[in-house]
C-alpha cells in the first residue's frame, strides 16, 4: 500500500505545480489498466499531466498489482483509465 500512497503524494504534486483544483485519491491497476480517482472532474491538462507521470514511472502496473483490488471502486466522481 505504501507504494500506491506515495503514487498518489506524487500525483498531487505534479498538479499542484501546474495550479490545479484536482486530487488524486485512489489508484489501482489490474492486468491491463491504471485506474485513478480524482476528487472532482478532471480538465484536459490535468489528465494530460496525469498520464505523463504514469508513463514516467517505470512498471507502475507491476509495482501496484497485489494490493487490495475488488473491482478498484472508491466514492469518488471520476474514473481515469489509461
Amino acid at each position: 500500500m505504501k507504494e500506491s500512497s506515495a503514487h498518489i503524494a506524487n500525483i498531487n504534486r505534479v498538479l499542484k505545480n501546474i495550479k490545479s483544483e484536482v486530487m488524486a485519491d485512489f489508484i489501482c491497476s489490474d492486468n491491463r489498466d491504471v485506474i485513478i480517482t480524482t476528487n472532482k472532474i478532471a480538465s484536459t491538462l490535468d489528465l494530460q499531466t496525469i498520464e505523463r507521470y504514469i508513463k514516467n514511472v517505470n512498471n507502475i502496473k507491476s509495482r501496484l498489482q497485489g494490493y487490495p483490488n475488488p473491482n478498484c471502486t472508491s466514492k469518488s466522481l471520476v474514473f481515469l483509465i489509461f
